[in-house]
């Protein structure tokens, strides 16, 4: 049976008046009339008795009539569960990063916008002393985080970007001279203290406290954002180890970065609020998923 003719039959079953159907449906009586005789015809079965008088449904056709309903119901609301989701993907969307990540996600922006018209992604800037707290406040959508997360109310997505690291010293330390790098030489140099607002367990990701054979790594003088970590190492008070994303974008005076060549690669998610999940937010993460890890 055609949609159509189940509307036909629904329409004619609740007005049980040929004219008020047609009038109703904005077709003609004759159409109506050829919609019921064909299905009829087809099942069988009368499904209305018809005189000059009246219109009545029969048994077989009030039970139809209760099935058919029930049916279309579902339909609508499905169609209207895929509608309610292709409008909640349809928003921008603000994402925290760290510095210049949001250049490098270019492909991923730009295969969600393709794939949702009219919608768009804004970025917020973020740092490691302090990574959670706009997220957890709703002031952005998702962050992309270095990996390990395991906070139990923040939801880890697909991994997004993947890349080196590097040290941060001052121009005319003597590891500036080598050329690189190894995790050893952090424990003969401070490295900043981010403070007590990010997990330890995540800052120790990528500023360790000991090194691989385990001597352990000085940490201090204290910073909050990027540009103070970048002053502390160009006065020649401590190094850091970051994200080589941070070589990429930032040529600041005084300050050499240097690869960490025994650094394992970091890997950055998409995390957000499992309370805020959102047709918007699982579409970027399923347009995340498709497009793969960007290597940086």
């Amino acid at each position: 049976m055609e949609l159509r003719d189940i509307e036909i039959f629904l329409t004619l079953a609740e007005e049980l008046h040929f004219g008020r159907t047609a009038e109703r449906l904005h077709v003609s009586q004759a159409r109506v009339s050829q919609a019921i005789s064909r299905q009829e015809r087809r099942l069988g079965v009368a499904l209305f008795d018809r005189t000059s008088r009246r219109v009545a449904l029969t048994p077989v056709g009030r039970r139809l009539c209760e099935d058919l309903q029930q049916a279309l119901d579902l339909l609508h609301a499905g169609l209207a569960r895929a509608q309610a989701a292709g409008q909640g993907a349809r928003r921008n969307l603000r994402l925290g990063v760290f510095g210049h990540a949001g250049h490098e996600l270019r492909p991923l922006v730009d295969a969600f916008r393709d794939r949702h018209p009219g919608s768009d992604i804004q970025f917020g800037e973020i740092n490691g002393a302090d990574a959670f707290t706009a997220l957890r406040s709703g002031e952005h959508d998702a962050h992309v985080l270095w990996l390990p997360v395991a906070e139990p109310d923040l939801t880890v997505g697909p991994t997004v970007l993947t890349g080196g690291r590097v040290l941060a010293v001052a121009a005319d330390h003597p590891l500036a001279r080598r050329g690189s790098a190894s995790l050893e030489d952090l424990a003969d140099n401070h490295v900043v203290d981010l403070g007590p607002e990010a997990p330890e367990y995540w800052v120790a990701s990528m500023v360790p406290t000991r090194t691989p054979l385990g001597r352990r790594i000085p940490r201090g003088p204290a910073a909050r954002t990027f540009h103070e970590i970048l002053s502390l190492v160009a006065a020649g008070r401590c190094v850091h180890p970051l994200g080589d994303l941070a070589a990429r974008y930032n040529k600041p005076p005084g300050i050499a970065f240097l690869p960490l060549h025994d650094a394992p690669t970091l890997a950055w998610a998409l995390t957000w609020r499992t309370t805020a999940d959102s047709p918007a937010i699982r579409a970027l993460a399923q347009t995340a998923t498709d497009v793969g890890p960007i290597a940086m």
